[in-house]
């Protein structure tokens, strides 16, 4: 990476994740019609560490799913690598639910709307919440935005964000940097 700089650490990420767990607590109660779907692959560790937290403080589990959308981008068949697919897990009905769809950078809104194709699939939600951890203001290609969010970072063209997950959270981190040109 060149002339990174770290946007948040993992204290920065635990408040985040904590401030953004009370607001779903105030908008969406108990969590008894609603659930929580993280995008993959980078969306899921985030989704679990909001659904353990969330299960903590209810005191009882909160559905957490993940969702694969590989063959749901727009851009699937454009590269000259084969793509392979994640796992999809989503052990309960969304149909009828709150679900509330969880990545961990929102840019130019085309995984969301690939994740929102591939949700369909599963049936037809009461509603579809987007919760991010960081929300590239600039550079959408789709008129989407979030509900929830951890963190807005302005970035210019040709910077990238990369969310760090640790296994204890200690070293959880966001960094904004601008990749090589042959190396990223």
């Amino acid at each position: 990476m060149n002339e990174s700089k770290v946007i948040t650490d993992g204290e920065g990420m635990k408040l985040m994740i904590e401030r953004l767990g009370l607001e779903l607590l105030e908008n969406f109660g108990n969590f008894e019609n609603t659930v929580i779907i993280g995008l993959q692959p980078r969306g899921v560790d985030f989704s679990v560490r909001l659904a353990n937290y969330l299960t903590g403080i209810l005191g009882k589990p909160v559905n957490q799913g993940k969702l694969d959308i590989t063959f749901h981008r727009d851009d699937f068949r454009r590269g000259t690598e084969v793509l392979l697919p994640n796992s999809t897990q989503i052990d309960f009905l969304v149909e009828g639910k709150n679900v509330i769809l969880v990545d961990d950078v929102l840019y130019t809104g085309r995984s969301v709307r690939a994740g929102l194709d591939a949700l369909l699939a599963f049936g037809r939600p009461a509603q579809v919440k987007l919760l991010v951890l960081i929300d590239r203001k600039y550079g959408r290609d789709l008129p989407l935005q979030a509900d929830f969010t951890g963190k807005e970072v302005d970035t210019v063209s040709g910077q990238k964000v990369k969310v760090e997950w640790s296994n204890d959270g200690l070293n959880d981190r966001v960094i904004l940097y601008t990749p090589h040109e042959k190396n990223e």
